[in-house]
């Protein structure tokens, strides 16, 4: 079986747009996919949908228990780092998170607990969806001592973002105003200011409805979700929330401004987090988003979200009730 032709359209399209050594992980997935069974003792049975930066597979393991195998592509800008994945993992210890049964740093692969189906499939509103995610966030967000781990600060997160952004603008030959990236570096200046202020939890970093699964063994009426895939950060938490601002655009692109200020004071009400941060976060989330989403052929997603930052740009300099 071959399994370059299982991995999703999204992960291909970003493998390969690193060249030869994208190319070579689609061509060698089905070997390494082998490798990892023996290694691990278990048997793939059925490749799964939905990721965004990895081949996933559900996979038995000893005593016929099922579990979900991922073998992440290389690294690429813009995604997050492995390493630092398995650190936040372990330290959330299966609370908020997916369990992590084993990991192989080599070959950038770890074996989790299986999860249900993703909030995304789920027949909720998005105000029901953002109420889950930030239940669970509240859950997760844990003090951490940086000194003892390998986790990305905010410090360099920040200044990560602020070469992300222009860089990208650059090579995609200034596909929006610079004033809009100009907003954003003002913003991260101001996140700067706060982060050498306080101290940071740990974040997820990507916490969309996609990332976010449900435990099956909990019941209809009290679903449980826990988040997968993190990005395995410290920060503050509206970086998180950020995230859940650039999420569900076609809500806000009709009315950006009034429809932005609405959700980060809701976001704000679920988590206690100040409304003006998660919205300085959003707008970032917004262009950094949109430009990656042109770099890898996603114009039409990229361009709205760039919009949404246009309008944001102007709009969040005053509150308009």
């Amino acid at each position: 079986m071959c399994y370059k032709y299982i991995v999703p359209d999204i992960v291909k399209k970003k493998a390969l747009s690193l060249g030869d050594v994208g190319e070579k992980w689609l061509n060698n997935i089905g070997n390494l996919i082998t490798l990892l069974e023996d290694k691990w003792n278990v048997k793939v049975i059925k490749s799964l949908k939905g990721g965004s930066e990895a081949f996933v597979a559900e996979v038995t393991t000893t005593g016929n228990n099922k579990a979900i195998m991922k073998v992440v592509m290389p690294s690429v800008q813009g995604n997050s780092d492995f390493e630092q994945q398995i650190t936040a993992l372990k330290l959330a210890n299966g609370k908020g998170y997916v369990r992590l049964i084993d990991f192989d740093l080599k070959n950038r692969a770890l074996l989790v607990e299986k999860l249900g189906k993703p909030l995304s499939e789920f027949n909720y509103s998005s105000k029901i969806q953002m109420e889950v995610i930030c239940k669970t966030l509240n859950q997760t967000w844990i003090v951490v001592e940086q000194e003892k781990t390998n986790l990305q600060t905010s410090t360099s997160l920040i200044t990560w973002f602020s070469t992300f952004i222009v860089d990208l603008w650059l090579e995609l030959k200034k596909p929006c105003e610079k004033s809009i990236v100009d907003k954003s570096l003002s913003y991260l200046e101001n996140r700067l200011r706060v982060a050498e202020l306080q101290n940071g939890v740990l974040v997820h970093g990507d916490a969309h409805n996609g990332n976010i699964l449900q435990v099956e063994t909990s019941s209809e009426s009290e679903s449980m979700f826990k988040f997968i895939d993190p990005d395995g950060l410290i920060a503050e938490p509206a970086y998180d929330l950020g995230v859940l601002m650039r999420e569900w655009a076609d809500e806000l692109i009709l009315n950006p401004v009034e429809s932005g200020y609405k959700r980060s004071i809701f976001l704000g009400e679920l988590t206690n987090v100040e409304p003006m941060s998660i919205r300085e976060w959003g707008y970032i989330q917004a262009v950094a988003t949109g430009l990656l989403l042109m770099k890898i052929g996603e114009k039409p997603q990229g361009m709205q979200l760039l919009d949404i930052a246009s309008e944001w740009s102007y709009g969040f300099q005053s509150e308009p009730y």
